[in-house]
């Protein structure tokens, strides 16, 4: 590069993305391309488990408002999408299958059993659920300064044939070339940094939602017992 036509407009983002080696470019148009598939990601479960901890509270409400669970567990529909519902209508389910069959006193523990594994089988799977995301979070969090990194010293590398060819080491000649390669750096760590802060944020999300839902599960397997004493 001609030291002559060295200028701040040199050092700007696009400028050092056009100079720079095909192999640089790609690490650079990868790195772009993973910061804004985890953005996505993040928006996504920003809106998600938000409007997952919004339905749980209305549908807590409901069922601490003194109803029937029968009655709450119809209103949400044949198939509700909440976890909470869909953990309610079980384990009713499971208790009437139980009266429809009679079960005698010593039979009972098997039924709270059942509903147990009804309700943990809902949990496992919308656990899995609101997870889903997280591991890509995590591999652009580990692998992009890493990614950066590779283009960076394989930057160096060019600009060190290029300064050998022009035999000229002043900083005009390698600065721009120097540059070019710590701009692959500082891509990675932006793509990075947002997807580690996001991961552990929402895995944290994740897991309080996890607990809630236990939470829920050991209400209505209390409930459930409950009503077998009424019986007894």
């Amino acid at each position: 590069m001609d030291p002559s036509a060295v200028s701040p407009d040199s050092f700007n983002a696009v400028n050092l993305f056009l100079r720079a080696d095909w192999v640089v470019k790609l690490v650079m148009v990868g790195l772009a391309a993973a910061s804004l598939w985890s953005w996505t990601i993040i928006f996504d479960k920003l809106f998600r488990f938000a409007a997952l901890n919004r339905q749980a509270d209305k549908f807590e409400d409901a069922v601490a408002s003194g109803r029937s669970l029968e009655e709450i567990a119809q209103e949400a529909g044949e198939r509700p999408r909440h976890a909470l519902p869909r953990m309610l209508q079980g384990a009713l389910k499971e208790w009437r299958d139980a009266r429809a069959k009679g079960q005698s006193e010593s039979q009972a523990a098997f039924l709270v059993q059942r509903i147990d594994r009804v309700l943990d089988t809902i949990i496992a799977r919308e656990s899995q659920r609101v997870e889903e995301g997280l591991g890509s979070l995590a591999i652009v969090a580990t692998a992009s300064p890493f990614v950066g990194l590779f283009g960076t010293v394989w930057g160096i590398m060019h600009a060190f044939q290029a300064i050998a060819i022009q035999k000229n080491t002043s900083l005009a000649v390698v600065a721009p070339s120097i540059a070019e390669a710590l701009f692959a750096t500082a891509i990675g760590l932006v793509a990075a940094i947002p997807a580690y802060i996001a991961f552990n944020a929402f895995s944290t999300k994740a897991g309080k939602f996890a607990a809630r839902l236990e939470g829920f599960a050991d209400d209505l397997s209390t409930a459930i017992q409950r009503r077998l004493a009424e019986r007894v």
